[in-house]
């Protein structure tokens, strides 16, 4: 992992030349933050945890503004509804009805949310933010805990949508 973030850091360094006089290398630090991954089995995900309240008031707070006080969509993508349309000559791919793994959702906000500041809140912020964006989905309930045990057991709507990519050269 440390050679993968520091080939990241050199090729990052490349890429900010002075040539054009724009960006700057990013921070050791920085390339941290961008080189977490929490997989579909759990491994990786933070120790911390979160519930569907406190996440509301984050969600109010911090993503409303971009996807609607329910997660419907405003100025980004809808996050849920769609169930049933993938297979529909519109398909609406949300949190709910598209995405295979709840660890993804985990791992999409901690890298990237919110927009204007991705990585910037907690870890008990992101578990937080899961559980309400999955309680909006009609995935957990309103008493949910999520943490790094409960988080990989839920079963996304979708979860069997995907199929293994069968060539040996991608295992």
């Amino acid at each position: 992992m440390y050679r993968l973030v520091l080939l990241l850091w050199a090729l990052a360094a490349v890429a900010q030349s002075p040539k054009y006089g724009v960006g700057r290398t990013p921070t050791p630090d920085e390339i941290h933050q961008w080189s977490f991954s929490a997989r579909p089995d759990g491994k990786g995900l933070p120790a911390g945890s979160g519930s569907v309240a406190p996440g509301k008031e984050i969600f109010t707070n911090r993503c409303s503004k971009c996807h609607g006080s329910a997660g419907q969509g405003g100025d980004a993508a809808p996050l849920v509804g769609g169930r049933g349309t993938l297979n529909t000559a519109k398909p609406l791919k949300t949190v709910e009805s598209y995405w295979p793994y709840a660890t993804t959702v985990f791992d999409y906000v901690k890298r990237a949310m919110p927009f204007n500041q991705p990585g910037t809140l907690t870890d008990d912020q992101v578990y937080a933010v899961t559980a309400y964006v999955l309680f909006l989905g009609r995935i957990v309930p309103e008493n949910a805990v999520l943490d790094a045990r409960s988080l990989p057991k839920i079963r996304m709507p979708n979860r069997d949508g995907f199929v293994p990519d069968p060539r040996p050269d991608v295992r």
